[in-house]
Order: C-alpha cells, then structure tokens, then sequence
C-alpha cells in the first residue's frame, strides 16, 4: 500500500502525519490525493470509515494560504456529529501549521455564540447546510475566497433535503475553485450535482477495492405487535458488548429504547428532536462503553463513528438496499465479523425480496428462538463533571484527581471527552459510587467542582 511520504506534501502536514501516526495510505487516500494534489475536482464513492476525511482534509490545507486569514475552504457536512468530526480531524491534521483556524457552523446551537465567532476570521468553514445557509443570510460570513468546496456524504445531504440550501451556498463561491464530492452511494442525483458543481470530475469507486466485511445477516419474519419482544430476546441471545438498533421514524426510537428497558436492556435513543447537549450525552455514553445498545434513526446516526461495533439491528427494514447496505455496514470492519439481525414484519416483504435481488443471493432466514430476556449491564458508568477546556480541564487532571484522592486504580477508569465547559469520564460501573463520592469530596485541580452520574 502506497505511504504519505510518497506524497508532495509541504513539510507541516508531513509533520502532523508522522505525529498521528498515519503511514500507509487507505484505498482512497492512495486513489484520490494525487488529483487532489494536482488541483483536480474529485468524486469518490467510498463507504463511512475508509478514510476520506483525511483525503480531503490533506487535500484543502495543501492550498491553504496560512498567512492569509479568511475562508479559504469550505466543508459542508449532512449533520452536526459529523461536522464535528471533520473540524476536528482537519485541526489534527493541522497541528504542525501555526495558527490555522478552523471555524464550525451547526444547527442545534443558538446562533448568537457562533456570529460572534465569526469576528475572528478563519481558513477553514465546517458546518451544515441549513446553519452556514443561515449565516451566509446575516452577510458575517464572506466566502469570496474559497479555493475548496467539499460535499462530505453529499447522498445524505440530498436525502435530508439540503440540495435547495447547498445550490443557495454554492452561489456565493466563486466560479474558480476546487470541488470535492464524496459519497457512500452514486445515485443519479448525485451525478446530476456533480456535473453541475464540479469540472471534469476524476472519478474514484472504492467499493470494489476494499476487502468485503464478514457481516453474518440473519432475518426473522415477525409481527409487528410482537417486535418488541423478539428484539429484546434476539439481544439477550446474542448479548452484544456495542449495538446499534436503526428505526425507520423518531417516534419508534423512542418507543423502543423505552420497552428495551422495561424488559431490562439498558438503551439510550438518539433522533433529530434531541438538544445539542442531550446529543452529545448519548454518543457520549455509548462510545465510552456506558451504554451497550443504542436506538438510532438513519440521519441521527450519520457520520457516528464507532469502534469495534459487534451487532447492528434493522427493527424495520429501510426502505432501499443502498440503506440497509450502509446501515449493516457500520459492522464488520478492519477485518473484524459482525453481525446483522433484521426484524421482518409480513408487510415489508417486499422489501426483503428486493434485498435478495440487490444482494444476487436468497436472504438467511430463522426461527425466532422465545424466551425471557437476558438483562446486558453496560461494563462503565459516566460521571459528569461542570468545568471544561475553557475552565482549562485537561484529561490528565480529572486522571489524576480520579486515581490520586480518589483512590481508583488506573484500570478503572476509561474514556475521558473534554468539552468547552463539561467533561466526561467513564469508570467501571462496580467503582462509579465510590468515585462520584471521593470526587464529590475532593478537588479537581485545586477546586470543587459539580460532578454527577448520568
């Protein structure tokens, strides 16, 4: 496999990768970064986790002018998890160039905070349609400048119904500029958005090029009254250590993530009608191994990055292949196996027949197994603690406080997330009322802070 160091990279992103430990380029960095180099406009068709965000990430900051400080790229994302995600990787892939603002435009926060941003001038825009749209409207934001536009899972900006607020963005760019497109699937509206977007696209399908997942999918004809308790037996079955459940509608996200616990499946429901705060509580948790089944809807779930992710469950099936393929998808990666379990009531078969057509192959199809379900403890509890980055918490703090007074050994305590004015840390969940008591009683960095188990 081809490595960064083959690349005409300047001498700072070089610096960044060696730091983050990248070498070996993914299919898609190896296909796509020689044009992106190049200055070429780009489409890729390439699934969730094969490593775009790096490709285009390396490909704007290459014609970034650090020294002139104004908008110089713009990346527009379908949701603000991954919007989030982007700035964050393009700041890490940054590191080693002086003073490069990357500034993030989302909905679900009040926009107040995020124009006063904006009095500070930035190199790189990340955010989502509607919110940069919005602010585009206040005239705070120039885009005059932009070299690169990138259409991140441009599939699902489409679905969510953004072509309207992109083709009103796109206005404000200027006609010479580098285009980037990437996709988890190539329909023909995303055809038609590149011929008109980009200029003489280089095309790039990665789909083919990379190793097929061993996903293990099993249907399971069910009623729909009686889907709820073939859920929670399926789980307690194959008690997974990280699952997702996809529903197809907000309502039936929450419905089943409240009988996932009346049946004692501790579950956490993620869906658009969640504040940012709540939001951010729950991919929270479940990533930090402190809730092992989360609920999803499809645009909830967009741009979730979960490691090592064992079961995914269709409580209904989607109603296209292109979904249910990106939906089991986010299982059975970096040669891992997953599992893939789908509830099938009589009136979605026919969309399991044209999953048979799609996939070439008849679908797996078993008895359901009843019985009492197994209750699936989560091994970690959260503790949120009231002080952040800009309270200038640092991992290594809440650390230290957790296994100096506290008295935890260091074993005990997992994943920590530092946000602007919160933190998060998880604890094995025997240890979590011994460790909220201590921190209660004691100093996080030389002060008394809130804490609180959630």
């Amino acid at each position: 496999m081809p490595t960064f160091s083959s690349l005409p990279l300047p001498a700072a992103l070089q610096r960044s990768l060696d730091a983050l430990g990248y070498v070996e380029m993914t299919p898609v960095q190896a296909a796509g970064l020689p044009a992106l180099l190049d200055g070429r406009d780009l489409i890729a068709q390439a699934p969730t986790g094969s490593g775009k965000t790096v490709a285009f990430g390396l490909g704007l900051l290459h014609r970034l002018d650090p020294s002139y400080v104004k908008p110089q790229a713009l990346v527009l994302c379908p949701t603000r998890e991954l919007a989030d995600q982007v700035a964050r990787e393009i700041r890490r892939l940054a590191a080693a160039i002086p003073n490069l603002k990357v500034l993030l435009l989302t909905g679900g926060v009040p926009l107040a905070p995020q124009l006063a941003s904006l009095r500070k001038d930035s190199h790189v825009v990340v955010g989502t349609p509607g919110r940069v749209q919005e602010v585009l409207e206040t005239n705070a934001l120039s885009l005059a400048k932009v070299r690169t536009l990138v259409l991140d899972e441009a599939d699902r900006m489409l679905d969510m119904g953004f072509e309207k607020a992109i083709r009103e963005i796109v206005r404000h760019l200027p006609p010479q500029r580098q285009g980037l497109l990437f996709s988890a699937t190539y329909p023909e509206d995303i055809r038609r958005i590149g011929r008109e977007f980009l200029h003489e696209p280089v095309e790039v399908t990665i789909a083919d090029a990379q190793e097929k997942p061993q996903i293990e999918q099993r249907f399971y004809e069910v009623d729909t009254p009686r889907k709820p308790a073939a859920l929670a037996a399926l789980l307690g079955e194959a008690a997974p250590e990280s699952c997702i459940v996809f529903c197809n509608t907000r309502r039936e996200v929450d419905e089943v993530a409240e009988s996932l616990g009346g049946a004692g499946i501790h579950a956490l429901a993620l869906h658009g009608d969640l504040d940012q705060r709540d939001r951010d509580e729950v991919l929270v948790r479940f990533a930090n191994r402190s809730c092992r089944v989360l609920v999803a809807s499809d645009v909830a779930a967009r741009g979730l990055d979960v490691k090592d992710l064992d079961t995914v469950v269709n409580y209904e099936l989607p109603p296209d292949a292109d979904t249910y393929l990106h939906r089991i998808g986010r299982t059975g990666r970096a040669g891992r196996s997953g599992l893939a379990l789908n509830l099938v009531a009589p009136r979605e078969q026919p969309r399991a027949r044209k999953l048979a057509e799609s996939n070439g192959s008849e679908l797996r199809w078993e008895t359901l197994r009843t019985g009492r379900s197994a209750p699936l403890p989560a091994p970690m509890a959260t503790l949120r603690i009231d002080a952040g980055r800009s309270d200038k918490m640092r991992p290594g703090d809440i650390l230290g406080a957790l296994t100096g007074d506290a008295g935890l050994p260091a074993a005990a305590v997992g994943k920590i997330d530092v946000f602007p004015t919160r933190s998060y840390v998880a604890v094995r969940r025997e240890d979590a009322g011994n460790a909220l008591a201590r921190l209660r009683a004691g100093r996080i960095k030389g002060r008394n802070v809130r804490v609180a188990r959630i």
